[in-house]
């Protein structure tokens, strides 16, 4: 609640303009965020992260839509697109988390995946509206696959300021939440946890707010605030904290 008032006194103190996610603007830059240690940690990190958006024929790379992504795509239809990604998986470290150095729990190292994706952008008079599904497998087979759910609808827009809301949905086979939320009979022994072996499922949902402000033709100051909480199985693994998180993020980027 207090997350969601906060989204709600921002949207109304600030107007905010072309937001990242909901243009197809070429755009190139540094970014802050600060996150969880993983989904389910007490700890907090604060990381560099790009800002980054190119859509070629067919060819693009992007990380304005919640993951690190490069490939390519055909337009099937006004609007409608499918394609091909490979995506950086950031893992999780056990030197970020206080509780995971505690109990010794290893690292999911990071890594990559490969996938397939379909996207529908579409306007509804002047409100820009983003249907997003990708299917992403590790290419470490240990790790499993996932899939996410992405809609945002633009919610603002005056002059140089403009906004815009999300939400999203992963879904986890067994072998990626086991990964991420299971401890195994030896684990439990060499991590004194309980031992836990998650099923396939909803491993979370999210929503909030995008925001952009124009400062001057060519750049574009980008962010988001979101609000994560933890479903099923993953919310009831021994290495979970907390349910809920806040991820924000703010960076400068150069149209191009």
């Amino acid at each position: 609640m207090r997350f969601t008032r906060t989204l709600l006194a921002f949207a109304a103190i600030i107007p905010l303009a072309a937001f990242a996610e909901l243009t197809n603007d070429s755009m190139i830059g540094p970014g802050l965020r600060s996150r969880p240690a993983y989904d389910g940690s007490d700890s907090r990190r604060t990381e560099f992260v790009p800002v980054i958006r190119y859509f070629g024929h067919p060819w693009f790379v992007r990380s304005t839509q919640g993951v690190l992504e490069a490939g390519a795509r055909s337009e099937l239809a006004p609007g409608l697109f499918a394609g091909a990604q490979l995506a950086y998986e950031p893992g999780r470290q056990t030197s970020e988390s206080g509780f995971l150095e505690s109990h010794n729990v290893a690292n999911v190292k990071r890594g990559g995946s490969i996938g397939l994706q379909m996207e529908w952008d579409h306007k509804f008079g002047r409100v820009p509206v983003t249907l997003l599904a990708r299917a992403r497998k590790h290419l470490d087979s240990d790790l499993g696959a996932q899939v996410d759910l992405r809609a945002s609808v633009g919610i603002l827009q005056s002059g140089r300021f403009g906004a815009g809301l999300f939400t999203q949905a992963i879904w986890a086979n067994s072998k990626s939440a086991q990964a991420f939320y299971g401890v195994t009979p030896a684990q439990s022994v060499a991590t004194d946890l309980p031992a836990f072996q998650p099923g396939s499922g909803w491993v979370n949902t999210s929503f909030g707010l995008l925001w952009s402000v124009d400062l001057a033709p060519k750049w574009v100051v980008v962010g988001s605030l979101e609000s994560r909480h933890l479903r099923g199985d993953a919310d009831r693994s021994p290495l979970v904290q907390r349910s809920s998180a806040n991820y924000l993020t703010a960076g400068l980027a150069y149209r191009f």
